[in-house]
């Protein structure tokens, strides 16, 4: 590691004014942000522990919509029965997430923030059409995730909240790596009553969301229509885990499971 500055305010107004007087970086749960110092790929001069914040923590679960706050831990989403009850493929999603030193410490705003190209909330966001709540704005996931751990948020912006929308039947599925458990390939279908939404993770080098899948599923909502779109392996990443075809095959395969998921616990 290298020296560096460590503050831990009581409130988001202390954050932020921290923020903007040192330009420091926030830490969440810091599952990423701690690996990336170690690795020296991050080497903010101060670190604003926001643990005790504890006002940005808590799910709020409405009739068309679920607020998150940004500092909930994994642990939390993957249990609340509220939200098990509510969109039940979010909480598999976090209940997948690494393991449980990981589901008790990382947080949702922290996962979104760092924008890891294989963590699976972007999907998850993409897909159940979320907003992001920031102290400054609110932004849309369709506009918050611009490429390789970049986001829409500038210097010192905090997220206080994320709202996903409610669908009528949603499923994740992904192709995760044996040791970290990250997503060589994940994929959230949603269904909601004018609209399908598919997000993927893990297969280019930001979460995207599969419109060609979702116009297929549009026409008609089976596994065989998603698993007959082919994705161009160009725009797929490649690594010693998977190749770039590999993952685009993925994309529709998975897309297919989690359609045969939705229809098998649909029906009647």
């Amino acid at each position: 590691m290298y020296a560096f500055e460590y503050q831990k305010p009581e409130t988001q107004p202390q954050a932020l004014g921290l923020a903007q007087s040192l330009g420091g970086q926030y830490l969440a749960g810091g599952q990423s942000l701690v690996q990336a110092m170690k690795l020296r790929m991050s080497q903010p001069g101060t670190l604003i522990d926001l643990s005790g914040l504890t006002d940005l923590q808590g799910i709020e679960v409405g009739p068309k919509s679920v607020r998150i706050g940004a500092m909930t831990r994994h642990v939390q989403v993957a249990d609340d029965a509220a939200l098990v009850a509510a969109i039940p493929a979010l909480c598999v999603l976090a209940g997948g997430i690494g393991d449980p030193m990981v589901r008790n410490q990382g947080t949702l705003g922290g996962s979104l923030a760092y924008n890891d190209p294989s963590a699976c909330y972007p999907s998850a966001a993409l897909a159940l059409d979320a907003v992001i709540h920031t102290d400054r704005r609110d932004i849309t996931a369709a506009d918050f995730f611009l490429g390789l751990y970049q986001t829409a948020l500038d210097g010192g912006e905090l997220i206080r909240a994320v709202t996903f929308q409610r669908p009528l039947a949603a499923a994740y599925l992904k192709f995760k790596h044996p040791a970290s458990k990250l997503a060589l390939v994940g994929v959230f279908v949603a269904q909601f009553k004018d609209r399908i939404r598919v997000g993927v993770t893990g297969a280019q080098a930001c979460a995207f969301r599969a419109s060609t899948i979702e116009a297929a599923l549009q026409k008609s909502w089976t596994p065989q229509a998603a698993q007959s779109v082919q994705l161009a392996s160009a725009d797929m990443m490649a690594d010693i885990h998977a190749g770039a075809a590999y993952r685009a095959a993925l994309v529709s395969t998975l897309a297919a499971r989690a359609v045969q998921q939705i229809q098998a616990k649909t029906s009647f």
